[in-house]
């Protein structure tokens, strides 16, 4: 859905996709704080303040990393003075919560950033899509500026802490409803015209009735983790295994053994695969107390987000540059190592806590700084097309 779903081209008398700054930087980004936070963690060295705890890790994944990448995807055409002044303020929240994370002027920085983000955002769907289901991305950048005061406000002492987990698994079932829309909305067609272009024909594609179910059965899970009760803990666990099957249903009905010969394709597959498996991962920690809730979460914040992040960056960028997605399709194995780095973090592999996590951390940041380079790369070969 970058820009709207629409794609026009770069000339000099049309302001840059913001994508152009936004994907290095959340590139870099997530490579560069999640090692700092591994190796603040573990009592390796002195990290920053705010990415010592596993909250401070996650809160930099979800509102750091995340957002700046939704910022470059959804904003389409930016004037460099507007997204700089973004940047800015992305930059200076990013700096204020490593130092001082708790701090009245960190909070105020990142709840700002965030309700702009979503200011500026939410009314290209809410006001412009006719559907209830392209508003949701409108709700859903709403919803993430919602968990943003509400965790911060938690950090202020406004709350019980255990409310800060709560707002953060939010704040990750509200990603995972924004990558099943707008990740379906991409592969659908993808696959629809790469199987045309074989001969076949792809009647099942968006499946309106099983993506509007899926988004009305979230929306009640995102009710129900906010309710104390045993019993909407089990409810909430019945929801997420069905919404994880209809999902599944959904997948398999895109008949993905048909690309086989298209990497970018198969990539943003398993970073979708990731969320069926997030939401049951969610599900039995729900119900089963040897199974926590962050680990859980990892499914979905590294497998999904991770994934996908990185592929919808590669792909639209790629596409933008060389004209086809998958021009170079040997930068889309780089999502291999985020699967590694999921499987590590869920405990999947019997190498100890302290090994899995460095290994995980080591995976993901060679991705992340993978992709950053391949980034760095395809801007210098616009820059050269446009002074062409």
């Amino acid at each position: 859905m970058e820009g709207l779903l629409t794609i026009t081209n770069n000339s000099p008398s049309k302001p840059p996709f913001a994508n152009i700054y936004w994907f290095p930087l959340a590139a870099l980004y997530a490579a560069l704080a999640l090692p700092l936070s591994v190796g603040g963690q573990l009592r390796w060295f002195s990290a920053p303040a705010g990415l010592q705890h596993a909250w401070g890790h996650g809160h930099e994944m979800i509102f750091g990393f995340v957002l700046a990448v939704i910022a470059g995807y959804i904003a389409g055409p930016q004037p460099k003075r507007q997204a700089f002044k973004m940047i800015g303020l992305w930059l200076v929240a990013r700096m204020s919560f490593w130092l001082a994370p708790t701090s009245i002027f960190t909070a105020l920085l990142n709840i700002t950033f965030a309700g702009i983000l979503a200011w500026k955002l939410a009314p290209i769907f809410l006001r412009r899509a006719t559907k209830w289901r392209n508003k949701s991305v409108g709700l859903v950048l709403i919803g993430l500026a919602i968990a943003a005061i509400g965790f911060h406000s938690i950090l202020q002492n406004f709350g019980p802490a255990i409310l800060s987990l709560k707002f953060l698994t939010a704040a990750v079932l509200l990603l995972s409803t924004l990558m099943f829309f707008m990740g379906g909305r991409i592969i659908a067609p993808a696959l629809a015209g790469h199987f045309k272009q074989h001969n076949r024909f792809l009647k099942d594609r968006v499946q309106p009735r099983i993506e509007g179910s899926i988004l009305a059965l979230l929306c009640l899970i995102l009710t129900l983790n906010f309710i104390p009760f045993s019993w909407a803990a089990k409810l909430m666990a019945g929801l997420l295994f069905f919404t994880a099957l209809l999902c599944c249903i959904r997948m398999l009905r895109w008949r993905p053994w048909w690309c086989y010969n298209r990497m970018d394709l198969l990539s943003m597959l398993l970073g979708y695969s990731w969320i069926i498996v997030g939401w049951v991962y969610m599900g039995l920690s729900l119900i089963q107390p040897n199974i926590s809730i962050t680990h859980a979460l990892h499914a979905i914040t590294v497998g999904a987000i991770g994934t996908l992040t990185l592929t919808v960056m590669a792909r639209s960028r790629s596409h933008r540059v060389l004209r086809t997605p998958n021009a170079k399709p040997f930068i889309y194995t780089l999502s291999l190592l985020i699967s590694i780095a999921t499987l590590l973090r869920l405990n999947l592999v019997s190498l100890g806590y302290s090994h899995s996590l460095v290994l995980a951390a080591a995976c993901w940041s060679t991705a992340f700084i993978g992709l950053f380079i391949w980034l760095l790369w395809l801007a210098k070969v616009e820059n050269r097309k446009l002074r062409g």
